[in-house]
């Protein structure tokens, strides 16, 4: 498999929507969980939430990169300045370890996708690599996450949308924050 990592555009879209199939991945969130407050997630759970993907898309706005190989996806991550992901904002999980921090410079990875048939296979490391280099190239000087920590016991890729805590530390990143017992706060300083 020879994978190449393309950002989500307009181009891109109908990779992304073949991947993520008709139910926008998860029961029509189109990666869109963390862009929208609890009620307008609610909302627009489904076509809503896709035809804003799609505006994402085509304006140009980061949203995230697909690992294709050849002209399908087979896996995605979702990376964007920390701001655009309002749900952030009251998570006990991803509130800064200092209340006073400006995060202006922060961006976040939130989620990852990766299609049955490319798990397991560094996929989603791949991504993060990339996730890290796109986040560098659009002005990031820290890239931050909340990934699981699975205590090397296997797990549901279902609970597995964060990342693995071992898949970020294995790549540069640092725990900032242990939030309770599954799951941290990490950063990478990358500019």
């Amino acid at each position: 498999m020879t994978i190449k990592v393309v950002e989500l555009s307009e181009r891109t879209w109908p990779a992304f929507e073949k991947l993520f199939g008709p139910n926008g991945a998860v029961a029509g969130c189109w990666c869109m969980w963390f862009r929208k407050t609890s009620p307008e997630y609610k909302r627009d759970s489904g076509e809503v939430n896709r035809q804003d993907a799609v505006d994402l898309a085509v304006a140009g706005e980061p949203v995230g990169l697909l690992a294709m190989d050849g002209q399908e996806a087979i896996g995605w991550v979702a990376v964007a300045p920390r701001s655009v992901y309002h749900r952030l904002e009251r998570s006990p999980i991803a509130k800064p370890a200092d209340p006073d921090e400006d995060l202006s410079g922060i961006w976040s990875v939130t989620c990852f996708y990766i299609h049955r048939s490319a798990r397991r296979g560094g996929v989603a490391r791949r991504l993060l690599d990339e996730a890290v280099r796109y986040a560098v190239r659009h002005g990031a000087w820290i890239l931050e996450a909340y990934p699981v920590d699975t205590n090397g016991v296997k797990t549901s890729s279902g609970e597995l949308y964060h990342g693995t805590l071992s898949m970020f530390t294995d790549a540069g990143f640092t725990v900032v924050d242990r939030r309770g017992t599954r799951r941290a706060l990490v950063r990478k300083t990358v500019g």
